[in-house]
């Protein structure tokens, strides 16, 4: 037995059973070739290339300036929960009271706790695919059983209320989505949504986690829509928000959840347990975030609208390339199944994940494989990037494609 191998004995089933978050794996590569001196466009993380509005900084700096410095409350501070109600009356017609509210380290905190209260060893919970990264890890870790359910470029992406009836089996305890979603940018309508919420009317006991947390990163073809907003769908969601891409408050690490007063006081109960309370500085700078007019970051938007435009016009000029026009957030999600068994400069592409490594290491491009959101047919970019950099890494895709 080697040294590695003992080590790794040590160690819980659960954490050796665990995928590492691929679009992290993939950002720690394209760093290493850095190191090493290549030139790689980074094109793999959900991260906006804008800095946190000058409105929001100052309001953490003012906190810093008035000596907030100490634990905070494990659910968040007051003012901030009751501009996080506002927030959800006013874009999303949803009423919340502070019972009902937890802000957590960033949403993906707010995720796992709400994974973590919610299921039993056994639990299943339908995934549409593509679905965010960590769901299915997510859900494993709580000992449930993701189940996905197929969508395709020609559905855009989403869910039909027939599938989710297939899906329903009596093991189902959740429904959790991403709208608009990552990483197809794919948009739920309201009567969409109404359509699924009908086939759930039917299955009382089945919680659904709606993950907004892209909502205001939208171009106006769908409006948004919320499952909880629907009476029938109230007491049974729980709705996901945050900061980190709307903002452009990545790193300030603040999410947080509208839910059912149950599941909101087991996950406070949780989190005292682990994290207790969110960092106090962001926090008070999230106050001002929320309270302002969602029209203040509308700059970013627009700038994300052009990017769109400007990478589906490339992509869609080079051969093999089929993509969807995303409604929402920063990311294409082109199919490439038409490079599946050919072979370049040597490299033999048998899927997703072979396609991104190509990419990777002959157009030093970096890119998600597919594969890590359940749909292996497909690949994610980034376009959270600045122009110049979008025309260059989509040239290097074409280039390394022809040889």
């Amino acid at each position: 037995m080697t040294s590695s191998t003992a080590t790794t004995n040590q160690l819980s089933d659960r954490i050796n059973s665990l995928a590492p978050s691929a679009t992290l794996e993939m950002a720690s590569k394209a760093r290493e070739l850095r190191a090493a001196g290549k030139d790689i466009i980074g094109l793999s993380l959900g991260e906006p290339d804008f800095n946190t509005p000058d409105y929001i900084k100052e309001a953490a700096i003012q906190a810093v300036n008035d000596g907030y410095n100490s634990y905070t409350p494990v659910d968040g501070y007051v003012e901030l929960k009751d501009a996080i109600i506002t927030k959800f009356q006013r874009d999303n017609g949803i009423s919340y009271e502070r019972p009902q509210i937890v802000v957590s380290t960033g949403a993906k905190q707010a995720l796992y706790n709400v994974a973590q209260v919610v299921l039993n060893k056994g639990d299943e919970v339908i995934l549409p695919c593509p679905y965010w990264v960590s769901y299915s890890d997510i859900v494993k870790l709580a000992d449930g059983v993701p189940v996905e359910v197929a969508t395709s470029i020609e559905s855009d992406f989403k869910m039909t209320p027939e599938q989710l009836e297939a899906a329903i089996t009596p093991k189902t305890k959740m429904l959790w989505y991403s709208s608009p979603c990552n990483p197809s940018g794919s948009i739920y309508s309201k009567e969409e949504l109404r359509a699924l919420a009908d086939v759930l009317q039917k299955y009382p006991q089945i919680i659904v986690v709606s993950d907004e947390i892209y909502e205001h990163i939208n171009y106006g073809v769908t409006e948004h829509a919320s499952m909880a907003a629907f009476e029938d769908m109230y007491d049974r969601t729980v709705t996901v928000n945050g900061v980190a891409k709307a903002f452009a408050m990545t790193g300030w690490r603040i999410g947080y959840i509208g839910a059912p007063t149950y599941i909101a006081r087991a996950c406070n109960k949780l989190q005292g347990q682990v994290t207790s309370g969110a960092n106090c500085i962001a926090q008070r700078a999230v106050i001002t975030a929320l309270t302002e007019s969602p029209d203040r970051i509308q700059y970013m938007v627009d700038e994300f609208k052009e990017r769109r435009k400007i990478i589906l016009e490339l992509l869609n000029a080079i051969d093999g390339f089929r993509c969807n026009e995303p409604e929402g957030a920063f990311y294409v999600y082109p199919d490439v199944t038409a490079y599946f068994g050919k072979t370049l400069n040597g490299v033999t592409i048998n899927n997703a994940s072979d396609f991104a490594m190509y990419l990777l290491e002959h157009a030093n491009v970096a890119t998600v494989t597919g594969d890590a959101f359940g749909n292996g047919n497909c690949i994610r970019i980034s376009y959270a990037a600045a122009e110049k950099q979008i025309r260059e890494a989509i040239s290097r895709i074409e280039k390394a494609l022809k040889q």
